[in-house]
């Protein structure tokens, strides 16, 4: 992707939140963002910016003497004074910079994965992320993940397929859990407890779509299924 192009869909971003699509989106943005923190582990031990994890430009570190064309930096200077957080613009910097240094060199981002997509992915569906009082904490808007240590990332399995299709499947109101049976095969299914107590049994058909199924009884014979391999056997399906 060019950086030109990377710089339209972060203006397009809401930055001040949509809250709504924050909630609605929960899901998705729940595993786009531990797949950003993956491939931001992966580049960060690459190219020795350990200190630097998760939230960071990596192009200082792959080519400290690469600069943008003067539109294109004008552009991002522009974009980053509309985003509040630092590390929001440091993603964003890194995110215009890298697909500029790709299309000028693209040998230096060869056999690595596609950095910030995840992440310029979790911005447009729902706005940015923040940090807890801690700072240990981060807040997705309606679910909160610790980020761990850089080396619990390495050799992790990828979430490789994030098309729309799989990010939708992902999204459900209620809180979610997935279950298939223990060797992978066959559908897969959720079960959704809302807020009033009832609980609505679903499988994922091959559109991607999730129908009522009745389980009557319960998950027997199922294997829990956690949240980052339902996104692997839902993009397996695509």
């Amino acid at each position: 992707m060019s950086a030109s192009r990377m710089l339209e869909r972060l203006r397009a971003v809401d930055w001040d939140m949509r809250w709504d699509l924050a909630f609605e989106r929960c899901g998705s943005r729940q595993v786009l963002m531990w797949e950003y923190l993956r491939r931001a582990a992966v580049w960060a031990n690459a190219c020795g910016a350990e200190e630097a994890w998760p939230f960071y430009d990596v192009t200082a570190y792959v080519d400290p003497g690469f600069t943008l064309p003067p539109a294109q930096a004008a552009g991002l200077e522009e974009l980053q004074r509309t985003v509040v957080w630092g590390e929001l613009r440091k993603t964003c910097a890194g995110a215009v910079r890298l697909a500029g240094l790709g299309e000028r060199t693209p040998e230096v981002v060869a056999g690595l994965p596609d950095l910030y997509e995840p992440l310029v992915l979790f911005y447009e569906r729902g706005g940015s992320f923040s940090r807890d009082c801690s700072g240990v904490f981060i807040d997705l808007v309606g679910v909160m993940c610790r980020p761990g240590k850089l080396a619990g990332y390495l050799g992790s399995r990828p979430v490789a397929v994030l098309d729309e299709a799989v990010l939708d499947a992902l999204e459900g109101e209620g809180r979610v859990t997935y279950h298939q049976d223990e060797y992978g095969q066959g559908p897969l299914f959720r079960s959704r407890v809302l807020g009033d107590g009832v609980r609505a049994a679903e499988v994922l058909g091959p559109d991607l779509r999730w129908e009522p199924v009745d389980l009557p009884a319960g998950t027997a014979g199922l294997a829990a299924v956690d949240h980052l391999e339902a996104a692997r056997r839902i993009g397996g399906m695509v």
